[in-house]
């Protein structure tokens, strides 16, 4: 997909400039004034999405915006980007956290649910604030930084719990941060010997390539291993500069997954799904996961049936390479952690013999033999 020039919002922009990560950071369209300089926006539109600013922050990247289509009302760009008052609906079964993060935090930004690794928050900052984030009740506080107290209270707490050996950075977005702070924060989780895996969840390649500098690999390698995952939900959001971020970032020799969002009018139908993941793996980026939309508050109409994901799993397996198909999982509610859903392959099963059912709805038998 290639952006379309909206510099006339920002006036004469030098390329270089646009370039520059910590220029869009700077420019993102925050208010309906701001989109209104891009995009015609109705009365009502303008109502709505000032009601729905009032409990929920808006922030889109220069070049995220530029990739709307503004003559397309359901252009997935805008629908994830830019608020709806949808989101001032709530249904009853809906949570501010439906994963029970803060009941899974031994100490502040810690949330430590399975045995062998921690999710560690950072920030609450993103370089655009997704419409789906499950993380709604938290992301958006941009004057929130983790103080040095506070990260050596994480830091101590997992020096001290051995059997974590696998660290995920996130937040809000990890990368919105400086090199130099990121760095400090990697390199005393890897002065810590049982710490095998650092994993580092981001947008950046999808909202704000741009931050994928030279300078930022360069810094990473020196702390491998290192993985990232990233989230691209739509063919769309792959351009040629968010591609080349991809690329850059495997050539760091850094292991590159994607996870996606299973997201109602966006990427429910099989021929997207099927256009995002082989477009992922010619750009060496491996599906991970399709998660079922979190139970958040205000977000009903991004989620679809779970028998969808089950039937659009039951087509991407055997259509497309194994590994181009991710797991579709739900991030069971109250902390239950992720659960795969996956289509019935097996008819049924004895002593004697498993009956199987493969991809195009033929039915073969296995001896069940120990």
């Amino acid at each position: 997909m290639q952006a379309r020039n909206i510099s006339t919002f920002f006036g004469s922009i030098d390329p270089a400039l646009w370039a520059d990560w910590k220029w869009q950071l700077k420019n993102r369209i925050t208010s309906t004034e701001g989109l209104k300089k891009i995009l015609s926006l109705s009365e009502s539109e303008e109502r709505d999405i000032n009601l729905c600013l009032s409990s929920f922050r808006m922030a889109i990247t220069p070049y995220y915006a530029s990739l709307i289509d503004p003559f397309n009302p359901q252009c997935p760009i805008r629908k994830q980007s830019i608020p709806s008052a949808e989101e001032m609906k709530i249904m009853p079964y809906e949570l501010d956290d439906p994963l029970n993060e803060e009941g899974d935090s031994p100490v502040k930004h810690i949330v430590h649910r399975y045995p062998d690794r921690v999710l560690f928050l950072l920030t609450y900052k993103c370089s655009m604030y997704c419409r789906h984030c499950t993380r709604k009740r938290m992301v958006g506080e941009e004057d929130f930084t983790i103080t040095n107290a506070e990260l050596d209270q994480a830091l101590s707490y997992i020096r001290d719990n051995s059997a974590i050996r696998d660290v995920l950075l996130s937040g809000g977005d990890p990368l919105t941060m400086s090199d130099s702070r990121l760095e400090y924060i990697i390199s005393r989780l890897r002065s810590i010997p049982h710490v095998e895996i650092i994993r580092i969840g981001t947008r950046v390649p999808a909202v704000l390539p741009m931050r994928i500098t030279p300078e930022l690999l360069n810094m990473l390698k020196k702390y491998h291993p290192i993985w990232i995952n990233t989230h691209f939900n739509h063919p769309s959001e792959i351009t040629e500069q968010s591609a080349a971020a991809c690329r850059a970032i495997a050539d760091a020799g850094i292991p590159l997954g994607n996870q996606s969002v299973l997201l109602k009018g966006i990427n429910d139908d099989l021929d997207t799904m099927k256009s995002l993941l082989l477009t992922l793996v010619k750009n060496r980026v491996r599906p991970y996961y399709i998660y079922q939309c979190d139970l958040t508050r205000g977000l009903s109409h991004f989620r679809t049936n779970v028998n969808t994901g089950i039937e659009l799993m039951n087509g991407l397996i055997g259509s497309i390479s194994g590994f181009a198909v991710p797991r579709f999982v739900i991030d069971a509610p109250n902390g239950g952690g992720k659960i795969p859903i996956n289509p019935e392959y097996v008819v049924s099963s004895d002593e004697e013999c498993i009956t199987l059912r493969n991809y195009m709805g033929k039915i073969y038998t296995y001896p069940n033999i120990d």
